[in-house]
Protein backbone atom coordinates (compact mmCIF):
# COMPACT_ATOMS: atom_id res chain seq x y z
CA UNK A 1 0.00 0.00 0.00
CA UNK A 2 2.87 2.38 0.76
CA UNK A 3 4.20 1.93 -2.76
CA UNK A 4 0.70 2.58 -4.15
CA UNK A 5 0.47 5.81 -2.14
CA UNK A 6 3.87 6.92 -3.38
CA UNK A 7 2.88 6.13 -6.97
CA UNK A 8 -0.34 8.13 -6.63
CA UNK A 9 1.38 11.11 -5.00
CA UNK A 10 4.23 11.13 -7.53
CA UNK A 11 1.89 11.09 -10.54
CA UNK A 12 2.08 14.53 -12.17
CA UNK A 13 -1.58 14.65 -13.25
CA UNK A 14 -2.69 14.58 -9.62
CA UNK A 15 -0.93 17.89 -9.02
CA UNK A 16 -2.41 19.87 -11.89
CA UNK A 17 -5.85 20.97 -13.03
CA UNK A 18 -9.05 21.71 -11.08
CA UNK A 19 -8.82 18.41 -9.18
CA UNK A 20 -5.12 18.74 -8.40
CA UNK A 21 -3.69 18.58 -4.90
CA UNK A 22 -2.79 22.33 -4.71
CA UNK A 23 -6.38 23.36 -5.48
CA UNK A 24 -7.92 21.03 -2.91
CA UNK A 25 -5.23 21.92 -0.39
CA UNK A 26 -6.08 25.61 -0.79
CA UNK A 27 -9.79 24.86 -0.33
CA UNK A 28 -9.09 22.75 2.75
CA UNK A 29 -7.07 25.54 4.34
CA UNK A 30 -9.73 28.12 3.49
CA UNK A 31 -12.51 26.13 5.15
CA UNK A 32 -10.32 25.50 8.21
CA UNK A 33 -9.09 29.08 8.62
CA UNK A 34 -12.59 30.55 8.30
CA UNK A 35 -13.85 28.20 11.02
CA UNK A 36 -10.83 28.88 13.28
CA UNK A 37 -11.15 32.65 13.00
CA UNK A 38 -14.86 32.60 13.80
CA UNK A 39 -14.33 30.20 16.69
CA UNK A 40 -11.46 32.30 18.06
CA UNK A 41 -13.59 35.45 17.89
CA UNK A 42 -16.16 33.68 20.08
CA UNK A 43 -14.12 31.44 22.36
CA UNK A 44 -11.10 33.59 23.26
CA UNK A 45 -12.95 36.70 24.53
CA UNK A 46 -15.51 34.52 26.33
CA UNK A 47 -12.79 32.41 27.93
CA UNK A 48 -10.88 35.50 29.05
CA UNK A 49 -14.04 37.03 30.49
CA UNK A 50 -15.21 34.05 32.53
CA UNK A 51 -11.65 33.27 33.61
CA UNK A 52 -11.12 36.84 34.80
CA UNK A 53 -14.45 37.24 36.57
CA UNK A 54 -14.84 33.62 37.69
CA UNK A 55 -18.58 33.79 36.94
CA UNK A 56 -20.46 31.15 34.97
CA UNK A 57 -17.32 29.24 34.11
CA UNK A 58 -18.60 25.78 34.97
CA UNK A 59 -21.84 26.18 33.00
CA UNK A 60 -20.23 27.70 29.90
CA UNK A 61 -17.40 25.17 29.79
CA UNK A 62 -19.80 22.27 30.34
CA UNK A 63 -21.96 23.43 27.43
CA UNK A 64 -18.89 23.93 25.22
CA UNK A 65 -17.51 20.49 26.07
CA UNK A 66 -20.84 18.93 25.11
CA UNK A 67 -20.10 20.01 21.53
CA UNK A 68 -17.28 17.45 21.45
CA UNK A 69 -19.81 14.62 21.58
CA UNK A 70 -21.81 15.84 18.59
CA UNK A 71 -21.67 13.53 15.52
CA UNK A 72 -20.13 15.75 12.84
CA UNK A 73 -21.58 14.04 9.77
CA UNK A 74 -25.05 13.81 11.28
CA UNK A 75 -24.87 17.44 12.40
CA UNK A 76 -23.71 18.52 8.95
CA UNK A 77 -26.63 16.71 7.33
CA UNK A 78 -29.02 18.34 9.81
CA UNK A 79 -27.76 21.86 9.10
CA UNK A 80 -27.79 21.30 5.34
CA UNK A 81 -31.44 20.25 5.51
CA UNK A 82 -32.27 23.10 7.89
CA UNK A 83 -30.31 25.97 6.31
CA UNK A 84 -29.64 25.19 2.65
CA UNK A 85 -33.24 25.70 1.44
CA UNK A 86 -33.17 29.25 2.84
CA UNK A 87 -29.95 30.25 1.06
CA UNK A 88 -30.82 31.82 -2.27
CA UNK A 89 -27.67 30.77 -4.08
CA UNK A 90 -26.73 28.09 -6.55
CA UNK A 91 -23.03 28.14 -5.70
CA UNK A 92 -20.91 26.61 -2.99
CA UNK A 93 -22.36 28.97 -0.35
CA UNK A 94 -25.42 26.71 -0.11
CA UNK A 95 -23.33 24.05 1.60
CA UNK A 96 -20.44 26.18 2.84
CA UNK A 97 -22.41 27.88 5.62
CA UNK A 98 -23.70 24.63 7.18
CA UNK A 99 -20.20 23.14 6.93
CA UNK A 100 -18.60 26.13 8.63
CA UNK A 101 -21.15 26.02 11.46
CA UNK A 102 -20.18 22.42 12.19
CA UNK A 103 -16.44 23.21 12.10
CA UNK A 104 -16.91 26.24 14.35
CA UNK A 105 -18.82 24.18 16.92
CA UNK A 106 -15.98 21.66 16.83
CA UNK A 107 -13.27 24.32 17.27
CA UNK A 108 -14.82 26.24 20.16
CA UNK A 109 -14.47 23.75 23.09
CA UNK A 110 -10.67 23.42 23.16
CA UNK A 111 -10.02 27.15 22.80
CA UNK A 112 -12.69 28.13 25.32
CA UNK A 113 -11.79 25.63 28.02
CA UNK A 114 -8.03 26.20 27.73
CA UNK A 115 -8.41 29.98 27.79
CA UNK A 116 -10.67 29.79 30.83
CA UNK A 117 -8.36 27.33 32.58
CA UNK A 118 -5.25 29.38 31.78
CA UNK A 119 -6.64 32.65 33.15
CA UNK A 120 -8.28 31.12 36.22
CA UNK A 121 -5.04 29.27 37.10
CA UNK A 122 -2.96 32.46 37.34
CA UNK A 123 -1.32 32.78 40.75
CA UNK A 124 -3.56 34.93 43.00
CA UNK A 125 -0.42 36.59 44.35
CA UNK A 126 0.27 37.98 40.87
CA UNK A 127 -3.23 39.45 40.74
CA UNK A 128 -2.83 40.97 44.20
CA UNK A 129 0.50 42.49 43.21
CA UNK A 130 -1.09 44.01 40.10
CA UNK A 131 -3.88 45.54 42.19
CA UNK A 132 -1.33 46.79 44.67
CA UNK A 133 0.42 48.61 41.82
CA UNK A 134 -2.84 50.36 41.00
CA UNK A 135 -3.81 48.35 37.93
CA UNK A 136 -7.47 48.29 36.98
CA UNK A 137 -9.30 45.07 36.14
CA UNK A 138 -8.72 45.34 32.40
CA UNK A 139 -5.04 46.14 32.92
CA UNK A 140 -4.65 43.11 35.17
CA UNK A 141 -6.27 40.94 32.52
CA UNK A 142 -4.13 42.12 29.60
CA UNK A 143 -0.80 42.67 31.38
CA UNK A 144 -0.79 39.89 33.98
CA UNK A 145 -3.39 37.18 33.39
CA UNK A 146 -3.20 36.93 29.59
CA UNK A 147 0.63 36.61 29.39
CA UNK A 148 0.59 33.93 32.09
CA UNK A 149 -2.25 32.06 30.37
CA UNK A 150 -0.65 32.07 26.90
CA UNK A 151 0.82 28.53 27.09
CA UNK A 152 -2.60 27.00 27.74
CA UNK A 153 -4.28 29.31 25.23
CA UNK A 154 -1.84 28.24 22.51
CA UNK A 155 -2.41 24.62 23.47
CA UNK A 156 -6.15 25.10 22.94
CA UNK A 157 -5.62 26.83 19.59
CA UNK A 158 -3.33 24.04 18.39
CA UNK A 159 -5.80 21.37 19.50
CA UNK A 160 -8.68 23.14 17.77
CA UNK A 161 -6.67 23.61 14.57
CA UNK A 162 -5.77 19.92 14.43
CA UNK A 163 -9.38 18.87 15.01
CA UNK A 164 -10.68 21.22 12.33
CA UNK A 165 -7.99 20.20 9.80
CA UNK A 166 -8.89 16.54 10.33
CA UNK A 167 -12.66 17.09 10.27
CA UNK A 168 -12.77 19.53 7.34
CA UNK A 169 -12.74 16.44 5.11
CA UNK A 170 -16.51 16.18 5.73
CA UNK A 171 -17.08 19.19 3.48
CA UNK A 172 -16.59 16.84 0.53
CA UNK A 173 -19.59 14.87 1.81
CA UNK A 174 -21.83 17.77 0.72
CA UNK A 175 -20.13 18.33 -2.66
CA UNK A 176 -17.58 20.91 -1.54
CA UNK A 177 -13.84 20.71 -2.19
CA UNK A 178 -10.89 20.16 0.09
CA UNK A 179 -8.68 17.14 0.62
CA UNK A 180 -11.76 15.16 1.60
CA UNK A 181 -12.55 14.89 -2.10
CA UNK A 182 -9.89 12.19 -2.40
CA UNK A 183 -11.55 10.22 0.40
CA UNK A 184 -15.11 10.52 -0.91
CA UNK A 185 -14.25 10.09 -4.58
CA UNK A 186 -11.82 7.28 -3.82
CA UNK A 187 -14.48 5.43 -1.86
CA UNK A 188 -17.04 5.87 -4.65
CA UNK A 189 -14.54 4.62 -7.25
CA UNK A 190 -13.02 1.98 -4.97
CA UNK A 191 -9.70 3.67 -5.60
CA UNK A 192 -7.99 2.82 -2.33
CA UNK A 193 -4.59 4.36 -3.16
CA UNK A 194 -6.41 7.65 -3.74
CA UNK A 195 -8.18 7.34 -0.38
CA UNK A 196 -4.96 6.50 1.45
CA UNK A 197 -3.12 9.34 -0.27
CA UNK A 198 -5.86 11.78 0.75
CA UNK A 199 -5.55 10.63 4.34
CA UNK A 200 -1.77 10.99 4.20
CA UNK A 201 -2.08 14.54 2.85
CA UNK A 202 -4.46 15.51 5.67
CA UNK A 203 -2.09 14.03 8.26
CA UNK A 204 0.93 15.79 6.75
CA UNK A 205 -0.94 19.10 6.68
CA UNK A 206 -1.94 18.70 10.34
CA UNK A 207 1.65 17.99 11.35
CA UNK A 208 3.00 20.99 9.45
CA UNK A 209 0.36 23.30 10.94
CA UNK A 210 1.09 22.06 14.45
CA UNK A 211 4.84 22.54 13.97
CA UNK A 212 4.24 26.08 12.72
CA UNK A 213 2.02 26.94 15.69
CA UNK A 214 4.56 25.41 18.08
CA UNK A 215 7.24 27.65 16.57
CA UNK A 216 5.01 30.72 16.95
CA UNK A 217 4.29 29.74 20.55
CA UNK A 218 8.00 29.38 21.29
CA UNK A 219 8.76 32.95 20.25
CA UNK A 220 5.55 34.49 21.59
CA UNK A 221 5.30 33.14 25.13
CA UNK A 222 7.68 34.72 27.64
CA UNK A 223 10.69 32.61 28.60
CA UNK A 224 9.97 33.44 32.22
CA UNK A 225 6.70 31.49 31.95
CA UNK A 226 7.98 28.55 29.93
CA UNK A 227 11.19 28.23 31.95
CA UNK A 228 13.45 28.58 28.90
CA UNK A 229 16.46 30.42 30.25
CA UNK A 230 19.90 30.63 28.69
CA UNK A 231 22.30 28.47 30.62
CA UNK A 232 24.91 30.58 32.37
CA UNK A 233 27.88 29.14 34.20
CA UNK A 234 27.96 30.07 37.85
CA UNK A 235 31.47 31.18 38.77
CA UNK A 236 32.75 30.32 42.22
CA UNK A 237 33.94 33.49 44.07
CA UNK A 238 37.23 31.84 45.08
CA UNK A 239 37.87 30.86 41.46
CA UNK A 240 37.11 34.40 40.34
CA UNK A 241 39.62 35.84 42.83
CA UNK A 242 42.28 33.41 41.64
CA UNK A 243 41.75 34.44 38.03
CA UNK A 244 42.03 38.12 38.93
CA UNK A 245 45.19 37.51 40.94
CA UNK A 246 46.79 35.58 38.10
CA UNK A 247 46.03 38.25 35.54
CA UNK A 248 49.11 40.21 34.41
CA UNK A 249 49.37 43.79 35.58
CA UNK A 250 49.33 46.44 32.86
Amino acid sequence: MISDIWTWLSTAEHWHGPDGVPIHLKEHLQYSLIALLIAAAIALPLGLLIGHTGRGGFVVVAIANSFRALPTVGLLTFFVILIAPHIHSTGAATYLIPSEIVLVLLAIPSMLTNTYAGVSAVDPAARDAARGMGMRGSQTLWQVELPNALPLIFSGIRSSFLQVIATATITAYVSLGGLGRYLIDGLAQQDYPQMASGGALVAALALLIDMGLALIQRYTVSRGITGRYSRQRIVDPAEQKAVIAAAPLT
